[in-house]
């Protein structure tokens, strides 16, 4: 008997229709993330071309736009961009406050499609500060931002109307334009004093000492010293300052004083030039 084979019936599978329409997806899917990235990062009309700066007065204007640009340009996969949407404002604020001390602030926008906008603030000048042989002016943060001739000749004044605030501490070995020299409740406190004294008293100023922190030598434009204790209470030795230049100082004689010593107790002990 002849037996007779057959071949094996095998079922061929069909593709699955999902699969296909995932790839298809996909394709599509990377196909608008890669234009999308394109259109921002790297398409022409979004390269920044413009940088317009404002507020700046002792600052130029160019110095600050050239900085700016060199920090435009920026690298995404190996390919080099400007785009507006990939510059970092942070970093730039950051290099414009460390590279111009006479800025406080600064405030960077995007003007689309091509233009950065930085608006600046520059640092008001409210004294004088001294230490040694180097002047400069401070702001009321306590930071120093621009350098001040301190041999001014006789009949000069090259900057009126501020009082020199001298350290006498010589805690900072070297001074830097953007420092931190004065902690701001500090200064408020030294500006008080001489506020109060030049409005309430009377009694015009041409430098404030720093002796300590607890002493504080005010020089007059007479030539006499007023000596605080600014860890002690201000208004009381303000009051005692008052009471013996009425009660017991006549004004033809300030010219004559030494000082008047306000640091202790009750009293206010004063002596005159020999």
């Amino acid at each position: 008997m002849v037996k007779s084979y057959r071949k094996p019936y095998r079922v061929k599978r069909k593709k699955s229709i999902f699969l296909n329409r995932l790839l298809w997806l996909g394709a599509l899917f990377f196909f608008i993330i890669s234009a999308i990235f394109y259109f921002l990062f790297f398409l022409e009309v979004f390269q920044v071309e413009k940088i317009i700066v404002t507020g700046e007065k002792k600052v130029a204007k160019e110095d600050l736009g050239l900085l700016v640009g060199e920090k435009l340009e920026r690298k995404i996969l190996f390919f080099k961009t400007k785009s507006i949407f990939a510059v970092d404002t942070q970093n730039i604020k950051k290099d414009i406050l460390n590279s111009f001390p006479n800025i406080s602030e600064v405030e960077i926008s995007r003007g689309f499609p091509d233009a950065l906008n930085i608006v600046v603030v520059e640092r008001l000048g409210l004294t004088i500060w001294c230490q040694e042989e180097q002047c400069f002016l401070l702001d009321g943060e306590g930071v120093i931002f621009d350098p001040v001739r301190n041999d001014i000749p006789d009949g000069v004044e090259e900057i009126p109307q501020k009082v020199r605030i001298i350290d006498r501490q010589q805690n900072i070995n070297s001074l830097k334009l953007g420092d931190k020299v004065i902690e701001k409740e500090k200064l408020n406190q030294i500006l008080d004093i001489e506020s109060k004294l030049r409005d309430n008293l009377k009694i015009p100023l041409t430098a404030l000492e720093i002796i300590s922190e607890e002493r504080l030598n005010i020089e007059t434009f007479e030539g006499w010293k007023i000596y605080f204790n600014s860890e002690g209470d201000i208004g009381w030795q303000l009051t005692k300052l008052r009471a013996v230049l009425e009660e017991e100082i006549l004004p033809e004689n300030r010219k004559n004083l030494e000082y008047i010593d306000l640091r202790f107790g009750n009293l206010a002990p004063y002596r005159y030039k020999d």
